[in-house]
């Protein structure tokens, strides 16, 4: 199913609901679980309070909740007792270990029957089918998430939400998501879509980070301080959007242009990294692992292909 991105503002019937506490049908008025109060947990139930949703809240280790039960937020004794009082739980833990601590107990697993999880915690596709499995199993809801924003955008309209599973379990609860602010975006019913996303985004996040403080270091080396190198490192970043848009592109289409900079001339560069910085003493594994796969791709034949080669060099099953 081809991903859809809605984007949500509050409707005169939400605003009604949040304000009276009953919809205008008399049903009961939203109302959400959080399990997990790290600091993007304590966010989003401090943004559904915002919104005035029914919060209950609950953590594994006591005396995080008392600023958002000051708040108007209802405090648990006890899981079970904290996912009985919604319809839906929002999960955000570390990992998926921690979040099946606590959502495969007996007693909980009980009182989750018949009840929605959204597993906002980070994980792999594979943990998310695997939970997906067990909820389906035991009469529970299920649909996985990422938050793909930080701590500070929770309840703005800068937070991006993602989401993989039944489009009709995310169409019902989106009202309550929506409370969160930002834009939701369901990705499809294959529940690990939402995590893959994630472990992309990361993969590109983490190894542009990595590779800004490899270069800081390098300059650094050379009499180059951070901040006289960073305004022409801006003007690295602002020219990714163009690249990433048409490598996407290539790699969707199978081909590869290596027209303006073939891996042969990309190879050329990389070796002058990996040159100047063992020079100081600076581990270039990084670089050295990346010239690998150029040079692999170059002897299978590639040498005129551009970069996005490696898409295929890299999947060894390929």
């Amino acid at each position: 199913m081809p991903a859809h991105t809605e984007q949500h503002t509050a409707t005169t019937a939400a605003l009604t609901t949040a304000v009276s506490g009953t919809t205008g049908d008399s049903t009961p008025a939203p109302a959400v679980t959080v399990l997990g109060l790290g600091p993007m947990g304590r966010a989003l139930a401090g943004a559904f309070l915002d919104a005035k949703v029914r919060t209950t809240v609950w953590n594994r280790t006591p005396g995080r909740d008392g600023e958002l039960v000051a708040r108007g937020a209802i405090g648990a004794g006890s899981a079970e007792e904290a996912v009985a009082a919604s319809p839906v739980t929002v999960v955000c833990v570390v990992n998926y270990d921690a979040s099946d601590a606590i959502l495969r107990t007996p007693a909980v697993t009980e009182a989750l029957k018949g009840r929605t999880v959204v597993n906002l915690s980070a994980d792999t596709p594979h943990r998310a089918r695997d939970t997906a499995a067990w909820a389906a199993e035991h009469g529970i809801g299920y649909l996985d998430g990422a938050i793909m924003t930080p701590t500070p955008a929770i309840g703005t309209p800068d937070g991006v939400y993602i989401y993989s599973g039944p489009e009709d379990l995310h169409r019902a609860h989106r009202p309550v998501l929506d409370a969160l602010g930002g834009s939701h975006t369901h990705l499809g019913e294959d529940i690990g879509r939402a995590a893959t996303y994630d472990v992309a985004l990361l993969d590109l996040f983490w190894t542009s980070i990595a590779g800004y403080t490899h270069a800081l270091a390098l300059a650094r080396a050379e009499g180059v301080s951070a901040r006289e190198l960073t305004p022409f490192a801006q003007g690295i970043a602002a020219i990714l959007p163009p690249l990433f848009e048409e490598s996407a592109q290539e790699v969707d289409s199978g081909r590869h242009s290596g027209e303006g900079n073939p891996l042969t001339s990309a190879l050329s560069t990389m070796t002058h990294v990996i040159e100047v910085s063992e020079s100081h003493g600076i581990d270039a594994s990084v670089m050295r692992s990346a010239e690998g796969f150029v040079r692999r791709a170059i002897a299978q034949g590639h040498g005129t292909d551009g970069l996005t080669r490696l898409t295929e060099v890299l999947d060894l099953q390929h």
